[in-house]
Formats: structure tokens, sequence, C-alpha cells
């Protein structure tokens, strides 16, 4: 039985909001229309591996306590919830999310101005002109690629936030992959000239061609990691060998936190 709404569920140290793909949608160009904040808002899309590095890495949870929203990425983290009595409508992956963002944008009165950080040379000029062509009510106001290792290079790390603020967009999307794209954005959300960034991971290459998403009965399924490790064995093999190892201490883990807490409030109230 679904239980009664709540705006978010606390898993594996996230507070993940419970929010379909369209109401992630509609949040997201609500902010985009809205003016300009203090500091750029920004969203990640935790999946199995971000639980995993979670657990162990300290700033990345800082990073994910300051998001403004968290949406479940992976089958695996829907099930733990559901198995855990922590309702989440439905996952919401990164690379659902964009897409569904550049559709809602034909919508609007003006432009959507987008800007597309990250992915390999030439990856994000490819996407630009695809999107471009796919949807009418975006406007792509610049790319970047910066270069590996950008992040620890404070005049590339500068020239990527420069390339940013010179096209002042309302979205950023941000395909860095992870944990690297949670830690940056969230190290400078006082400094990215966007409204909102999205941590996308490789949505930005598939949104090129230069990387295809399993089919979706795969997708429905819940086995889109399964293709994934077909498609880059040799990037994904060993990070999925350790996921499948420590993700179900992880659930082992919060079953035992909520089962405490659930018999230490039995004994108080008797």
């Amino acid at each position: 039985m679904k239980p009664a709404t709540v705006s978010h569920v606390s898993l594996f140290g996230m507070k993940i909001d419970c929010v379909t793909l369209q109401g992630a949608t509609n949040r997201v160009m609500a902010w985009c229309r809205g003016g300009r904040g203090e500091a750029c808002r920004y969203v990640v899309t935790p999946n199995v591996d971000h639980a995993v590095q979670m657990s162990h890495n300290i700033e990345l949870q800082k990073s994910y306590a300051t998001a403004s929203m968290v949406l479940a990425d992976g089958a695996p983290i829907i099930g733990a919830a559901r198995l855990l009595g922590r309702w989440l409508p439905e996952r919401v992956a990164g690379s659902d999310l964009v897409p569904s963002v550049l559709a809602a944008a034909a919508e609007g009165e003006r432009p959507l101005r987008i800007f597309l950080l990250g992915a390999g040379p030439g990856v994000a000029e490819q996407a630009a002109a695809n999107i471009v062509s796919q949807y009418p009510g975006v406007e792509i106001v610049g790319t970047h690629c910066p270069p590996l290792g950008f992040e620890l290079d404070p005049m590339a790390n500068q020239a990527a936030l420069d390339a940013v603020g010179a096209a002042e967009p309302d979205l950023l999307v941000v395909g860095l992959g992870a944990p690297k794209q949670e830690l940056w954005v969230a190290r400078h959300q006082d400094q990215i000239a966007a409204k909102v960034a999205l941590c996308a991971g490789a949505t930005i290459d598939f949104l090129a061609g230069e990387k295809k998403r399993s089919p979706v009965w795969l997708q429905r399924l819940g086995l889109e990691w399964f293709h994934r490790l077909v498609t880059e064995p040799r990037r994904l093999v060993r990070r999925y060998a350790t996921d499948a190892v420590v993700f179900p201490r992880l659930v082992w883990r919060e079953w035992r936190g909520a089962s405490g807490v659930a018999r230490a409030t039995h004994a108080r109230v008797c």
C-alpha cells in the first residue's frame, strides 16, 4: 500500500525528493523561469554507486546535503526504499530529466537558455546541434569541454566558470561524471552564473549520439545497468563488483537502524 504523501525520504545519508519525472521537470522549469538567486540551485541524481561512495566520502555527503533537489536514479535505490518502507514514486534519471526539460521548454514564452559543460572534445557541440534541431524552445548559449583534471588547475577551473559566466544561462547541464560533477558544482555554487545546474552524467553523450542508452524495455525492467556493463565492461566491471558487495550492506545497515529506532520507540511507549 502506498503511504501518505511526504516531501522526501531519508535513505543512505541522503534526503531524496518524492517526485515523479513530471514533478521534477516542473520544478526545474519554475526555477529556470524565475529570477536569479545568490547561488545556483543544483540537482543531483544518486544511483547505487553514488550511495556506495556517499558511505565514505564526507565532501560528497555535504554536496548532497546542499543540493536543491535529490532524485533517485536507479531501480535498486527505488527497490531498497520500498523494501524499507520509504516510498519513492518512480525512478528519475538525469538522462530522462534533461530531455523532459528540453521538451517542456517549447511551452514557454521565451527560449530556455542552456549551457553544456563536459563530455569529450566536440561532443557537447554535436549535442547542441541536435538539441537545437529537435527542441525549438531551446537556445544553446555555450559549450565548454574542460581538460582532464581541470578542477585541480586554478586557471582551467576559472576558465570553466568564466565560460558559464559569460553566457549566463538559465540551465547548466553538467556532464563531468560522478562524483566530480557533484563536488565541483557544490564547491562553486556561489560562482556559477546559472539559475539551475543539473548534474547529469553521460546525458550530453546521449544527446550527441556518442553513446546509446539501453532499450526502453530494459530500462523498465530496471536493467539499464546491465546494458551499460555490457557496452563499457572495462570501465564499469570493477565498480559494479564493488557496488554489488557494499550496497546490500548499506541496505542491511538502514534496516538495522530503522529496527533499532522502532524498538526504542516501542520501549518508550510501553
